[in-house]
């Protein structure tokens, strides 16, 4: 695997909102640490950023399925994805997967949900449909070890050893499932997952024990 691009952005206003999604791809040595990629806007801090996404990654697979099945000729950072890595797919990673590059290790810890903004981005209110449809969500990370690193580098994908680990795409679907299971939840929270996303599951098993 490489690390095809390191995307940037600023703050920019997308209808009635302001967004870091419009990210542009940058060269040389860029710094990363434990709230994110140095320089990068994040805007909407109730749903973005933090230290359990402090940086979305998107596969080089991911945008290959979009340009061979709906023809977008996408470049690295359309969907806001800070780091863009070659020989990746979103269907392939785990919670708890761990990335090494250069100096940085990330954790995997959640996919990325679509909302109105990406629709904006993609100058189409129906595409977070089929965004959602695709699975290829992407996924957040945390920043296990900050420091540098540059486009072009190697990247080591390292497997999650937990005993029963949770695919992105199944913490994915669980997003939308009205009527989870109190195991699938269960079996969600044993796993290394973002913030948000551990207090939005303890209330809905909350609710079940209600």
């Amino acid at each position: 695997m490489r690390l095809i691009s390191v995307n940037v952005g600023a703050a920019l206003r997308l209808g009635d909102s302001l967004t870091g999604i419009c990210k542009a791809s940058r060269t040389g040595p860029i710094k990363i640490t434990t709230l994110g990629v140095m320089g990068d806007a994040v805007c909407d801090k109730k749903f973005h950023g933090g230290p359990d996404q402090a940086v979305y990654v998107y596969g080089g697979e991911d945008y290959a399925y979009w340009a061979n099945s709906n023809g977008l000729d996408l470049e690295p950072g359309t969907f806001g994805d800070n780091l863009t890595i070659s020989e990746l797919s979103s269907l392939s990673v785990y919670v708890g997967d761990r990335f090494q590059i250069d100096e940085v290790l990330l954790e995997a810890t959640a996919p990325r949900i679509p909302c109105a903004t990406l629709g904006q981005r993609m100058e189409d209110p129906k595409f977070p449909v089929a965004f959602r449809k695709s699975q290829r969500s992407g996924f957040y990370c945390r920043v296990i070890e900050e420091g540098i690193l540059e486009a072009g580098s190697d990247v080591t994908h390292v497997p999650t050893t937990d005993s029963n680990p949770l695919s992105i795409v199944d913490m994915f679907e669980l997003y939308y499932d009205p009527n989870p299971s109190r195991d699938s939840l269960e079996d969600a929270l044993a796993t290394p997952i973002a913030i948000r996303d551990r207090e939005r599951l303890t209330a809905r098993l909350e609710k079940l024990d209600a």
